[in-house]
């Protein structure tokens, strides 16, 4: 009997067993066409996925990118760049049961993601990384309490952050950065207990720093960065012992500096730059003996460095330039042995610089320029043997240039310009392998500097000193792009061996004694923008070469004595802006053609015998040698005769121009039958008789379009905050004639409100269109923009600023040509988001106004992100977009940002360049941004540049 009992098994037993086997079929076979639902949704143009379909096996661990566990269940999907496309359009993939992982990083998916994506995930997920790619819409509501890692970063969220983010109770990391997120930090955040790593860097975060961050006690990274976020830095942050990196760059953070932060013991690294912090620096902060790198460099900070700087004897990076700081340099820092980087620049320090500075450090960049410091320079600098940037200009340093400098082979970058240094280069200074930019202008230095060997050289200015001899031989300097030797006692005659430079832009050999002539191969510098060898005792004449350069914009060579006629072809330089000939011993008749058009009457003066039909110039006119007539008496009779007709026919011609010019600009005025005075002015004769007042404010009930007699329809736009016309008013005319412009046709007027008149074209606007352009025509619509601003800028009698340079205000016509709708500057309603920062702050608009919103155009065209209604604009583009691609750039993320319908594969290096040009137009200071004419030549030579990525908006530390 007992034998039996061993070989049965119960009934029940069987059957459990046999629907565990099904459900654990169903499961697998569920997994499968998850996954495969999932596939469908998205576009795989490498093929990555070929490998997930239905085959005879169906055994999904081993498809692309999925990873099983022992039981043969899903729980890892890894698909990180894999450049797959498209929207997600159901949840299902992440209600895998088993699914642990899911990571869709570096991708370029996009559109909103699921809301019930934190809701309906499997209970089991720990890592959730949907970074770097195009996700918009709001972060979902709700939230996963397993979850361990979530990454969202570098996307175009909008939205506030919701409270729900409190009750991922589990997060150890979360990242948020590089987004377009508004509102404030939410205090929901102080319940992490858990939470290692927070950033929200790079959003459009307001308000304060929750001090309920100090609640989370096991945090390591705080990252907050490039937000604008106010008020105090909370000293409860000082309550997180195991915090290693704080950072709140570029925020308006003000107050003093909590001395709290002094109780973070394990912190390595503290930035809090670009901020509004005032006060002094605690004295506890120099107690963090593993502090690496310190930067508290643009705020107002003020006080002394304390000699308690000594005890951070692992600092490597100190950054505390751009601050009230006074005092003198603490000698303690010369005792921090892995210092390597010291910048102090743009404070009041005075004193010496410690004399044993970089005897016992590290030093591979020295930087305390725009201070108050005296005496000599340590020849102590250089012994680490790594120093590559010295820069001390602008303070009040003297004696010689240490020996010391002249063997420190590792220098790159030299800058000690306006001090009082004197004596002779030190031996070895003129032969550094590695110097690309040396700048040693205003001091009192003297000596033969005839022998040079610097084959990295970029930079070379030596003026304002007392340097004498020939010129240098810079010969191997093949690389030179700027040359400033000027006021010095050098001479000699000028040497064949400068013709070695094809990258030259700038030379400046004025105020010298160099005699001899100039050499007729100085032409094949063909990259010469400016040269000047004014003030010299140069003889000869003027080569006819020059008219060879191509680009040269100014030319110096008054006060030589020059000799023989000015060669006629030098008008024929198109680039040619500013010329001055002036006390030389020239004669004949000025070119003319070009610079010599418009000349200045200081500009040719004291020379011997020159002459011009240019009356402002100053000059006699030249003798016109007539030869006497032998016709005969009825020729000139006859040639009376036709001179009278063509007289009286040019004389017609001159009022019937007359007319129609005192019509185009006549103001119709007109008075209405309750008591409302009209004035409307025409720009174009032709549409005089075509509208009335009242079909102008009748057209506003239909979408503000007007329809004359002939079918001819205009667009009616009302004018804003209008008092007066402009002085560019008579160029409205003028305005029209630019094929990147839309024709404007009136303006009308009463004491209340305003309208003005232009065509209307068939097109679309580049709002409607601006996803899935290709990249020529992104380009094309580019340059026609940036030559309509040059336009406006630089050829109307008075410079038009074009204001509203927005996607919506610009129509792309049946011919693919951008067509500007050019309003009247400050009086139209403007998109805010395409307003420069110094125009909201004074109201005032410049052409480097327009420079900006052409930025912002840029980078709508880059992207392929178009805001629709003010307030999106505002809160999307104005500053956050600005400051994301500034974010994504500066990490090299270019392909999270960059449209997806643009082939990165064959127009990268041009796309690069235009993304450099978008982020100097946007810069802060308008003086930082490029002219007009410089932004059209970048975009006319994109399709030859090399550009590259580079981190040009990470924290810039010196203009050196």
């Amino acid at each position: 009997m007992s034998t039996s009992h061993h070989h049965h098994h119960p009934p029940y037993l069987i059957t459990t067993l046999f629907f565990l086997f099904l459900n654990f079929s169903c499961l697998h076979a569920n997994e499968l066409e998850l996954l495969l639902s999932f596939k469908s949704s998205i576009q795989d143009p490498l093929k990555h996925l070929s490998s997930w379909s239905y085959s005879s096996t169906n055994d999904v661990c081993l498809w692309t990118g999925v990873v099983c566990n022992n039981f043969s269940r899903v729980v890892s999907l890894d698909l990180s760049g894999k450049n797959i496309s498209g929207q997600i359009l159901t949840s299902a993939t992440f209600r895998l049961p088993f699914l642990r992982t899911i990571n869709l990083s570096n991708n370029n998916l996009s559109g909103p993601i699921l809301q019930d994506i934190f809701t309906t995930s499997s209970p089991s997920l720990r890592y959730l990384n949907l970074s770097n790619n195009n996700f918009s819409g709001s972060i979902p509501r709700g939230f996963l309490p397993n979850l361990y890692t979530l990454d969202l970063s570098n996307n175009m969220f909008t939205g506030e952050i919701y409270n729900d983010i409190g009750f991922f109770s589990n997060l150890r990391v979360l990242d948020l950065g590089g987004n377009v997120l508004t509102g404030h930090v939410p205090a929901y955040l102080g319940n992490l207990s858990r939470l290692e790593f927070l950033t929200l860097a790079s959003n459009q975060l307001t308000g304060g720093v929750p001090a309920e961050l100090g609640k989370m006690k096991n945090l390591k990274w705080i990252y907050l960065g490039y937000n604008n976020l106010s008020g105090a830095i909370p000293y409860q942050i000082g309550g997180l012992s195991s915090l290693n990196h704080l950072d709140l760059v570029y925020n308006n953070l003000s107050g003093p500096i909590p001395p709290s932060l002094g109780d973070l013991k394990n912190l390595e690294y503290i930035f809090l730059y670009q901020n509004k912090l005032s006060g002094q620096i605690p004295l506890s902060i120099f107690s963090l003996q593993n502090l690496i790198s310190l930067d508290f460099s643009d705020n107002s900070l003020s006080g002394e460095i304390p000699e308690l700087v000594a005890q951070m004897k692992s600092l490597e990076i100190l950054h505390l330039f751009s601050n009230n700081l006074t005092g003198t340099i603490p000698e303690g820092v010369t005792s921090l042995p892995r210092l390597k980087v010291l910048q102090l620049w743009s404070n009041r320090f005075s004193g010496g610089i410690p004399a044993n500075l970089g005897k016992h450090n590290n030093l591979t960049v020295l930087d305390l320029s725009t201070n108050n410091l005296t005496g000599n320079l340590p020849d102590t600098l250089c012994d680490s043997g790594h120093l590559t940037k010295l820069i001390l200009f602008s303070n009040s340093l003297d004696g010689q240039i240490p020996t010391s400098l002249g063997a420190c082979s590792s220098l790159e970058r030299v800058r000690l310009q306006k001090n009082g240094f004197s004596g002779d280069l030190p031996r070895g200074f003129t032969k550094l392998q590695l110097v690309n930019f040396l700048d040693l202008s205003n001091n009192n230095l003297q000596g033969n500097i005839s022998t040079w060997d610097m084959p990295q050289l970029e930079m070379l200015d030596l003026s304002r000193n007392n340097f004498s001899g020939e010129l240098p031989d810079l010969s191997r300097s093949k690389r030179l792009k700027k040359l400033d030797l000027s006021r010095n006692r050098i001479s000699g005659m000028f040497p064949l061996r400068l013709i070695a430079f094809p990258e030259l832009m700038d030379m400046d050999l004025s105020e010298n004694e160099i005699t001899g002539v100039i050499p007729s191969e100085l032409s094949s510098f063909k990259n010469l923008v400016n040269l000047d060898l004014s003030h010299n005792n140069l003889t000869g004449g003027i080569p006819s070469s020059f008219s060879e350069f191509p680009v040269l914009s100014d030319l110096d060579l008054s006060c030589n004595r020059l000799s023989g006629e000015i060669p006629k072809n030098l008008g024929n330089i198109e680039s040619l802006v500013q010329v001055n000939i002036s006390h030389n011993l020239l004669h004949g008749s000025l070119p003319p053609t070009g610079a010599f058009l418009a000349i200045n009457a200081t500009a040719v003066t004291g020379n011997i015998d020159l002459c011009s039909a240019n009356s402002a110039s100053g000059l006699r006119p030249c003798k016109v040698v007539r030869k006497r007539s032998t016709k005969s008496w009825w020729f000139i009779i006859t040639s009376t005769f036709v001179a009278f007709l063509a007289v009286l026919v040019f004389s017609f011609f001159i009022v019937l121009v007359f007319q129609r010019t005192r019509n185009v600009l006549e103001v119709k005025k007109v008075e209405q039958e309750d008591g409302t005075k009209w004035e409307t002015q025409f720009f174009d004769s032709r549409f005089m008789k075509s509208f009335t007042v009242n079909a102008i404010i009748s057209s506003l009930k239909e979408q503000n379009v007007l329809v004359d007699k002939s079918g001819v329809k205009f667009v009616v736009k009302e004018i804003k905050k209008y008092d007066s016309l402009p002085e560019m008013i008579s160029d409205m005319r003028k305005l029209s004639e630019h094929k990147n412009i839309l024709k404007i046709v009136a303006t009308c007027r009463s004491e209340k409100e305003a309208y003005l008149i232009h065509e209307d074209i068939e097109g679309k606007r580049l709002s409607q269109i601006l996803n899935g352009l290709s990249w020529e025509r992104r380009r094309k619509i580019m340059k026609g923009i940036i030559e309509a601003l040059r336009f406006l800028h630089c050829r109307c009698s008075v410079a038009v600023v074009a204001g509203n340079l927005s996607p919506e205000n610009i129509v792309i016509d049946v011919k693919d040509q951008p067509r500007l709708c050019l309003g009247l500057p400050g009086l139209l309603c403007m998109d805010s988001a395409y307003i420069a920062p110094e125009t909201r702050e004074h109201k005032e608009m410049t052409s480097k106004s327009d420079i900006y919103g052409f930025g912002i155009l840029l980078l709508n065209l880059l992207t392929g992100k178009n805001s629709s209604g003010d307030e999106d604009i505002e809160s999307e583009v104005n500053g956050s977009l600005v400051n994301w691609a500034r974010y994504s750039y500066s990490n090299c993320h270019i392909d999270t940002w960059i449209d997806s319908s643009i082939d990165m594969s064959v127009h990268k290096r041009e796309i690069v360049h235009v993304m450099n040009l978008a982020l100097n137009c946007t810069a802060i200071d308008p003086q930082e941004r490029p002219c007009t004419k410089n932004v059209l030549q970048a975009l006319e030579s994109t399709s030859s540049s090399s550009s590259s990525c580079t981190t040009y908006f990470s924290k810039i530390p010196s203009l050196a």
